[in-house]
């Protein structure tokens, strides 16, 4: 007889195609119910699915449970067995608080995770240049007075103070990314990728987005003025910033910035997938593709 393996949020079950044979339920607890709920997420086995189904050839319905079983998603049986979890003395209030649960500890990793950090530190050095602009402008006009140096003396260490914070954050942020995302910083720079990401809203995040979308992060505004008014589209958003386009000719900066945002998109899905250095092998292929695209 085929044997079932259904795990839902308060237990797992063995089951034939009618009904449950064999059940492990949770322990009516939402923090224990929650602690399998993330084992799920990431993809683990949990105990209770390995001893259920020991020794006893089954099919299942999860990709993480392959080990276990045959994988066999399409089975009509999976979709029509009810298993009601008042039926084993698990309530709505339960379920409605292992929601809440699950949902701060989502929240709380994720504010906890380092690109998160890195964000942050993107928008203070952001205002931190935009501070020290704003006082540099401020002492510019303030020195062309008579008998201003006295007067200005707190201002300058004021800026000095805003600068070497700068170039503090600056360090950290290329540390950090040399760390999270070491193939996007060999391809666009760290400082050039950190806020790549900051844009993106994240390494995930970016990760998941096309190249064609990466290429033109930060140009928000043109791009919603082209979409609005017409005329031509923005070819490039941040990544402008690199030598290799923003010193090439204007004819040429278009492909480099296809390329490098080809060549970003596949090194951020290794820094956040595979975790593989693929680095050299991209930068040789952006040499390659440079000269071709220079010799036009």
């Amino acid at each position: 007889m085929t044997q079932y393996l259904i795990t839902k949020w308060f237990g797992t079950f063995l089951c034939d195609e009618t009904a449950v044979q064999k059940e492990i339920l949770f322990p009516k607890q939402g923090k224990e119910i929650v602690q399998r709920l993330r084992e799920i997420e990431n993809n683990t086995i949990l105990a209770e699915e390995e001893k259920i189904s020991k020794n006893t050839q089954i099919l299942v319905n999860e990709r993480r449970l392959q080990p276990l079983g045959s994988y066999q998603y399409e089975d009509p049986v999976f979709r029509t067995l009810v298993i009601n979890p008042e039926d084993y003395g698990f309530s709505p209030e339960l379920f409605h608080d292992v929601s809440l649960l699950l949902a701060q500890e989502r929240v709380d990793e994720q504010l906890q995770s380092e690109d998160l950090q890195l964000i942050q530190m993107v928008n203070a050095l952001d205002d931190l240049i935009q501070t020290a602009n704003l006082l540099s402008e401020r002492l510019s006009c303030w020195t062309l007075l008579p008998t201003a140096k006295k007067k200005v003396k707190p201002f300058e260490k004021t800026l000095s103070a805003v600068n070497d914070e700068i170039s503090r954050l600056q360090e950290q942020i290329e540390q950090d990314m040399n760390t999270l995302a070491p193939n996007t910083s060999a391809i666009i720079g760290p400082l050039i990728g950190a806020r790549l990401i900051a844009l993106a809203g994240g390494m995930q995040k970016m990760a998941l987005m096309p190249a064609s979308t990466i290429q033109i992060l930060g140009a928000e505004k043109a791009l919603f003025r082209f979409k609005k008014e017409g005329g031509k589209p923005p070819k490039h958003g941040v990544i402008f910033q690199h030598l290799s386009i923003n010193c090439a000719p204007k004819t040429e900066r278009g492909k480099i910035a296809r390329l490098l945002a080809t060549k970003i998109s596949i090194a951020i899905r290794a820094d956040v997938f595979t975790k593989r250095n693929i680095a050299d092998e991209l930068q040789e292929d952006i040499k390659i593709r440079l000269q071709e695209i220079r010799k036009k």
